[in-house]
């Protein structure tokens, strides 16, 4: 009987200190089962609170003082072309098109799964096509009815933006036909990324996303942006040229991912409105004057900004095989293609 009530004013001590834990604000973990009696959620899951704190086992927690308010996906479709002045094939050698549509359901799949986490997030997709066929965009627009999220498809104004890019480029060699149509989808993204208010990811259409890539990336940003005081940039592929040379880097905690500190990706990133409009004239500079490599302006960018990709991956970018940006290592492309 004695070790009965022992157990029982355990019992109501412990309840009773939680709920002071709770009034305080203060996170509590049992060392038995990894078990957080404040949140009232296992350690082995995701324990952060989107916009309140980040709380990473067992390092500790992170008070969000930069929450996000809103998500705005803009994908540029591009179902008609290869691959840009190549004639490879893409992993997997399909037609253009599969990608497309591969990389749309991709990013669908990956916003529905974060809803319940990120329910203070609103979130939209838009699409700016370029010279896809009715029956592509037909697809488009099945796959975005399915699916409770805002949504956009536009046509490339090319007749606004081509006219502004000059038609020799830094290699003193005359831009090709294609190419200057992706750099006028480039600048009318960035175009419509103004309209918006918070995060924006900017991505291409050959990109296949796991489930976890919003959430990981928008909980990431809240952490990251808190602790080092400054909007970033988020590349969610862990690109093959990192592991290429001996470089030194930051290691950062995001929400359940590491993230590397880098200085290169290709237009697939997410960032703020805020970089956007404090780097709006040298990211269109891209668009308007074809560059050796095509990014330096970007790169340009990542040496007085923040820019992070995680390990491992959370997206593959589905170019050909022996590409430095192309399919990251260590991961399950397979998988990740069929579930999308």
């Amino acid at each position: 009987m004695k070790e009965l009530k022992i157990k029982q004013k355990n019992s109501v001590f412990k309840k009773i200190f939680i709920k002071f834990c709770r009034l305080i604000g203060y996170e509590i973990i049992d060392q038995n089962n990894l078990f957080l009696p404040v949140a009232n959620k296992s350690g082995e899951n995701r324990i952060s609170q989107q916009g309140k704190y980040s709380i990473t086992l067992p390092t500790g927690i992170v008070n969000i003082t930069r929450p996000v308010k809103s998500l705005d996906v803009i994908l540029r479709s591009c179902a008609s072309v290869k691959i840009i002045k190549q004639s490879k094939e893409r992993l997997f050698e399909k037609e253009k098109f599969v990608y497309s549509i591969k990389t749309l359901k991709s990013i669908i799949n990956s916003i529905n799964f974060s809803k319940e986490k990120l329910k203070n997030v609103e979130m939209s997709i838009t699409i700016i096509d370029d010279r896809s066929d009715e029956k592509i965009l037909n697809e488009f627009k099945s796959i975005l009815a399915d699916n409770q999220i805002k949504s956009n498809i536009i046509n490339l104004d090319v007749d606004k933006y081509k006219p502004q890019i000059k038609l020799i480029n830094e290699e003193n060699k005359k831009v090709h036909e294609d190419m200057l149509l992706n750099m006028s989808s480039i600048h009318q993204s960035f175009a419509l990324g103004k309209n918006f208010n918070d995060l924006i990811y900017f991505v291409e259409d050959d990109y296949i996303h796991k489930k976890e890539c919003i959430l990981e990336m928008i909980l990431t940003y809240e952490k990251l942006a808190s602790q080092l005081n400054s909007e970033l940039f988020l590349c969610p592929s862990d690109y093959p040229y990192l592991y290429a040379n001996m470089e030194k880097t930051s290691i950062l905690l995001g929400d359940k991912s590491h993230w590397r500190g880098i200085n290169q990706t290709l237009l697939t990133f997410l960032t703020s409105k805020k970089l956007l409009d404090k780097y709006f004239n040298e990211l269109t500079n891209m668009c308007k004057y074809e560059h050796y490599p095509f990014e330096k302006p970007l790169h340009k960018i990542y040496e007085k900004e923040y820019c992070f990709s995680p390990i491992p991956s959370l997206s593959m970018h589905c170019t050909n095989i022996n590409s430095i940006y192309g399919i990251p290592p260590n991961f399950e492309w397979k998988k990740v293609w069929d579930e999308n």
